[in-house]
């Protein structure tokens, strides 16, 4: 599924190059609003007939688009990246089907580290219990559960947790790449 969320990945990224270029951010009220120049994105890029990407410019989802990546300071992650630096190698990639089945799996591989940060780290799974097991007889009874020693472990446990640093990844704000000019894709 990661090679699949690349391919859409790309997809978007080749159709709102050079979005950037054309947002403007409005400071009249206390929260900046952010207004997108649909006309100028479609005129920019030889567009305009394009009823797709019309709609698509008019719906509600890229509405959203425009408020959660509008922002010139936010954090930035892989569209990002795409959208401001990649704008050649897709093009480039467009009539060689072997570099653009490289791309994409290097954007799975990409996709999936950020969703398993720790891949070293094994979950082990609890085995079924086979089938007439609980007619086995020679099955030990579960023991006595010491209650000093499990309040033990909570607090050596709550004291290494106390000192190390936070499991979640920090999402540091950056300036967003602009990117290309719209003018450039034509």
């Amino acid at each position: 599924d990661k090679e699949v969320r690349a391919i859409f990945l790309r997809l978007f990224a080749q159709l709102f190059q050079g979005y950037r270029s054309c947002l403007q951010l409005i400071r009249i009220h206390a929260e900046p609003v952010i207004h997108f120049h649909k006309a100028a994105f479609l005129g920019q890029r030889g567009l305009i007939e394009n009823d797709f990407l019309t709609k698509v410019l008019n719906g509600m989802a890229f509405a959203g688009f425009v408020s959660e990546r509008g922002p010139p300071f936010r954090t930035c992650d892989l569209f990002d990246e795409l959208v401001a630096f990649e704008v050649e190698r897709i093009k480039a990639e467009e009539g060689n089907p072997p570099k653009m089945i490289k791309h994409v799996r290097e954007l799975a591989e990409q996709l999936f580290k950020n969703e398993n940060p720790n891949p070293h780290i094994a979950f082990q799974k609890v085995p079924r219990a086979t089938e007439g097991s609980h007619l086995r007889v020679h099955i030990l009874p579960f023991p006595w559960i010491n209650e000093g020693r499990v309040q033990e472990l909570l607090q050596e446990g709550l004291a290494r947790s106390q000192g190390a640093p936070p499991a979640t990844r920090g999402d540091r704000k950056c300036v967003v790449p602009a990117g290309p000019p719209v003018g450039m894709f034509i």
